[in-house]
């Protein structure tokens, strides 16, 4: 063959070829692109015959020239792209609450259900059933809709970086989804949700809820720098994130990181609200700025009354030792509340308050603005929050008739939800019962508990006085070191618990506070959730000043005494390492 004749034969560089091999198969390549390392990304096909290989390699093309050719390196299983995938791409670039569903979807349902499938070989039947089977399971048609979306994102980001040729969760049906339709709490029930409240720590928590429609993570990242006094203003700027907990203890204690009895919370308290729209300025009713000003002097009793065991960060709602609400507590706590009107969930509060604003004839824009509602999004919104329940058409018709036919205002719509926010301060002059103690009285909202807690006194220091007192709620408010006290509603514990106390720079060195570092005291000297009934409990925490403190209580002296040097040996290397205990994140 001629050297011209052999030029004219020759394929040019990047073509497709087509030969027969010496194992007596047809064998095409086909370039398709460009590896990672810059040599040619060239697939091959076999078939028997010529016609089938040809048939295969113009195929092969005809995928290359769309751009439909899965990428070349890895072949991805469903459980390994879905784990690399959470972890190194979704995890850095999300908030801390998404990617925790994130994670809840892709280890407890997707790996173990799908996991073992090829991605290119995932079809959308796979899916269906797969959704149909976690019904079947037990799980809801909203849980399966959230493994759904989180499937459909992770598979987005495969076929945009070439992993996957397309995406079957967008052809796959979800279960079909119906909301459960909310009734909100009626006035009267609010009411009594109020009264119920005041009972309680942190009462204007719910009046909060319940008046302005702040969401939980709203309310529980507000600190007393977002409330404008003088103006009667609250700013909305910050949500309160769940808590991330690892083990403090080297995993000896054999329980999950969040049951640790030395957890350690590796995850930042707040984050910024998500949205423009979200950070909003909210006008406050002058009734529920009294009841925060009377929050925040109860706070400060309750400051001085834990003295070492405060920690200050200026947190509006907090524990009984300044830190801020867990929202599973605060979940728990609301579920409590409810018991004095019927069951409901928390975020019913958010949209109890939406109807309220539209029984009021609240305009559009001032509603998004309250609620923090995007304006692309807020009719759908305000569908899906403000509804039109039977009291609210009766009292909608009420309104029509008082202007039609000058019926006498009796049943004011304003008046009766002006009422709900004061009802927050009502009884204000109620009797109260005062267990004098030797001189040291505790005031109780019951007289039976003041006689048992008198009686007990007496039992265990005979010969010393005790006796009931009957005083009206305000006098007792306004008396100089009266109100050092909570008022309590239930008798409080007996129990002798121990207490134990260091503080450490961030170099290790122990710090004098100035006060003891050990003390006993009687466990009704504190409010319930600050003393304990294990006979030894012990943490660390960083304060803003970045002082580590070690903490130990207990009802065991000989435990708490035992216990004290494991927690101020944790605090010494807490201190010196600070990112290995999640310290050093913002």
């Amino acid at each position: 063959m001629t050297r011209a004749s052999e030029s004219q034969s020759r394929q040019p560089n990047g073509a497709s070829s087509i030969y027969l091999g010496k194992d007596g198969r047809w064998h095409g390549r086909v370039t398709v692109g460009v590896k990672d390392d810059g040599t040619p990304d060239r697939r091959h096909v076999s078939r028997k015959t010529r016609p089938e290989v040809t048939k295969a390699v113009r195929e092969l093309e005809r995928q290359r020239d769309k751009g439909a050719v899965r990428k070349a390196g890895q072949s991805w299983t469903l459980a390994t792209w879905l784990t690399h995938w959470v972890e190194n791409i979704a995890a850095p670039n999300v908030s801390e609450n998404t990617i925790d569903g994130y994670r809840v979807a892709v280890n407890h349902h997707l790996v173990p259900g799908l996991g073992a499938h090829r991605l290119e070989k995932l079809e959308p039947e796979h899916l269906e059933r797969f959704y149909r089977k976690m019904q079947e399971t037990g799980s809801a048609a909203g849980t399966a809709h959230q493994v759904h979306r989180t499937l459909r994102t992770a598979l987005n980001e495969a076929v945009r970086r070439g992993h996957a040729v397309r995406n079957p969760a967008t052809i796959a049906k979800a279960p079909r989804l119906e909301e459960d339709e909310v009734e909100p709490y009626s006035v009267e029930e609010v009411r009594r949700l109020l009264a119920e409240a005041g009972k309680r720590r942190n009462a204007a928590r719910w009046v909060i809820a319940l008046a302005l429609g702040l969401r939980q993570g709203e309310v529980l990242g507000m600190q007393w720098t977002d409330i404008d006094f003088e103006l009667g203003v609250i700013r909305v700027r910050r949500g309160r994130l769940r808590p991330r907990y690892e083990h403090g203890c080297g995993n000896r204690c054999g329980r999950k990181p969040g049951y640790c009895p030395q957890k350690i919370n590796v995850r930042r308290e707040t984050k910024s609200v998500k949205s423009r729209a979200g950070q909003r300025p909210i006008g406050v009713p002058d009734e529920l700025m009294a009841l925060l000003r009377r929050h925040k002097e109860q706070q400060g009793r309750e400051c001085a009354l834990a003295r070492d065991l405060w920690t200050e960060k200026g947190y509006v709602f907090t524990s009984p030792v300044g830190e801020p609400l867990n929202p599973n507590t605060d979940f728990h706590r609301w579920k409590d509340l409810l018991k004095a009107v019927r069951d409901g969930r928390l975020h019913d509060a958010r949209h109890t308050a939406a109807t309220v604003l539209l029984i009021l004839g609240i305009s559009d824009a001032v509603v998004d603005s309250i609620m923090g509602w995007e304006p692309g999004k807020s009719a759908r919104m305000r569908r899906r929050y403000q509804h039109m329940t039977g009291p609210v058409l009766k009292q909608t018709a009420a309104k029509v008739g008082a202007l039609l036919w000058t019926v006498p205002a009796d049943v004011s719509v304003e008046a009766g939800s002006s009422a709900a926010v004061r009802s927050a301060s009502a009884s204000a002059d109620s009797a109260l019962y005062l267990a004098n103690l030797g001189g040291r009285r505790l005031a109780f909202a019951a007289r039976e508990h003041a006689e048992r807690v008198v009686a007990q006194w007496s039992e265990d220091r005979p010969g010393q006085a005790a006796q009931v007192e009957e005083i009206g709620r305000a006098q007792w408010e306004a008396e100089a070191g009266g109100g050092a006290q909570p008022i309590r509603h239930e008798v409080p514990d007996r129990r002798m618990v121990h207490h134990a106390h260091a503080v450490f720079l961030t170099g290790g060195e122990r710090l004098n506070v100035g006060s003891p570092a050990r003390w006993s005291t009687w466990a009704w000297d504190f409010e319930p959730d600050l003393y304990t009934d294990l006979p030894v409990r012990w943490h660390t925490s960083r304060r803003p000043g970045q002082e580590i403190e070690a903490h130990v209580r207990g009802t065991d002296e000989n435990a708490v005494s035992s216990a004290y040097g494991e927690a101020c040996a944790q605090a010494v290397d807490r201190a010196r390492n600070p990112t290995t205990y999640g310290d050093g994140q913002s």
